[in-house]
């Protein structure tokens, strides 16, 4: 759709408070939740599972939601995102137990899946050169950044006012993106009408994420050899497999494949899926704070307000050092970072004082890495892909961040869960954090692996070819 519509700062801030509705119904829930168990009284198992679905069901629709978006218009499902999320935090509003809470979850992350590629490919519809990649910085702050100015927001609501009201305010910032994107000018992509959506695939994939899901939030419950949790397994492996076979090769397949024959991109999106699963540090530090060392959530959330400076500050470097040297440079150095910090983070048997100490710098090194890697990462998804394909190619790089997010807080959380049973919460909390240093630790392998080592002009040269 033709239009000389230029990207300005008002689509820019009203973008980046939509994503940040993302993180204050995800990652500020992740650390209120022995107040919410507290308040609802549910079992943990059970909070984890409904938190956890928001995740779940934002990565598997996010693909989805993304191509129909390149079809129906970005600006459009953007909105149907936003004014999903006024009705699943309503849910969570006046959820006085389970159903509720379970169905607000599910909606939020239908919202999120709607939301995160749609914006994405509306930069880069609306920016372009050095614009874009300060568009994607900026809407870096409120993707990345949102996990640490969610967290600590989510802390001090909980503590003062209650944490219902975490989803008032993800009302009022829906409501403020709706107004601030209002005269933005629809884009959608030329498609072919003979192109139909691939429903077997989609539903595949459904089954085989929600099976995955599954057995990792409930295997130890389950018993990770009882018939229940072989079963979960064997249909992961082969519906995933089944899945790959039936969409290779089709012009309309749910994931275009074609797309990872380009290694930035490939290399940008197995990189998040991995890196994004570090996020489980965050809720197995929260949860060990408050529960083994008696912190409240506003003084937990304090311990990672370091994270949140210093990933705000570095998105923008992280920027200038990819214009300068590609992308492979500062992913290495963030994955880098993130794993040195998660390391200070499982120093668990250090006293109190000097234990917060190490988690505050621990964080701050945590977020230093988080705020190098988001730029270029998004940056190198982004523009490697043909405009056509934008929302689609967006929606799996989400997906791989939005999955990787929700696997890492379930292995976390059920390794930090089997280690306490035996008692030791310092040991479970350091056991649950090298989990995600290992996430990290992938990550900068798959960086190295599928990036190549090349200067900023020759990358620039394989994006415009592709």
């Amino acid at each position: 759709m033709e239009t000389s519509y230029k990207g300005n700062n008002r689509m820019m801030t009203g973008i980046v408070f939509g994503v940040l509705t993302y993180w204050l119904f995800s990652q500020s829930l992740i650390n209120v939740m022995p107040e919410v168990q507290l308040d609802m009284g549910i079992s943990m198992g059970l909070l984890n599972t409904a938190i956890s679905l928001s995740g779940l069901f934002s990565g598997m629709f996010i693909v989805a939601a993304g191509g129909i978006s390149d079809r129906i218009g970005r600006k459009k499902i953007t909105t149907i995102g936003l004014l999903l999320n006024i009705i699943g935090s309503l849910c969570l509003v006046f959820a006085q137990e389970t159903v509720l809470l379970i169905i607000g979850r599910v909606i939020q992350g239908i919202s999120a899946a709607c939301i995160m590629p749609a914006t994405i490919a509306l930069v880069k519809t609306y920016f372009d050169g050095p614009d874009r990649q300060r568009a994607i910085s900026y809407w870096s702050f409120g993707s990345w950044g949102g996990i640490g100015i969610c967290s600590l927001a989510g802390g001090l609501i909980a503590t003062y006012m209650g944490w219902r009201w975490i989803f008032i305010f993800s009302i009022i910032f829906t409501l403020l993106s709706m107004f601030l994107i209002k005269d933005v000018p629809e884009s959608k992509a030329e498609q072919s009408n003979s192109a139909k959506f691939d429903f077997p695939g989609f539903v595949i994939f459904l089954l085989v994420m929600v099976a995955l899901n599954v057995v990792i939030t409930h295997g130890d419950a389950f018993g990770w050899t009882s018939p229940l949790s072989l079963t979960l397994m064997a249909t992961t492996v082969i519906g995933g497999w089944i899945f790959l076979k039936l969409v290779k090769g089709k012009s309309n397949g749910f994931i275009d494949l074609s797309l990872f024959k380009n290694k930035y991109f490939t290399g940008a999106t197995v990189s998040n899926f991995l890196i994004s699963g570090v996020a489980g540090a965050l809720i197995v530090a929260n949860t060990y704070v408050q529960m083994a060392r008696g912190y409240s959530s506003f003084q937990s959330g304090l311990l990672s307000i370091g994270n949140l400076v210093a990933t705000l500050a570095m998105i923008r470097i992280g920027e200038k050092i990819l214009q300068r040297s590609g992308p492979r440079k500062p992913m290495v150095i963030a994955c880098l970072l993130v794993i040195v910090g998660i390391i200070l983070m499982t120093l668990t048997f250090l006293p109190n004082a000097i234990y917060s100490i190490v988690v505050f710098i621990g964080f701050t090194v945590y977020g230093i890495g988080l705020g190098l890697y988001a730029t270029p990462s998004t940056d190198t998804a982004v523009d490697n892909v043909p405009a056509a394909k934008a929302g689609e190619a967006a929606g799996i790089y989400k997906m791989s961040s939005t999955l990787g997010n929700s696997f890492g807080l379930a292995i976390s959380v059920t390794v930090y869960s089997v280690v306490e049973k035996a008692g030791n919460m310092e040991v479970a909390a350091s056991m649950g954090l090298l989990t995600n240093a290992i996430f990290a630790g992938l990550a900068l392998l798959a960086i190295v692996a599928a990036i190549p080592k090349k200067g900023v002009r020759e990358s620039m040269k394989v994006r415009k070819a592709s």
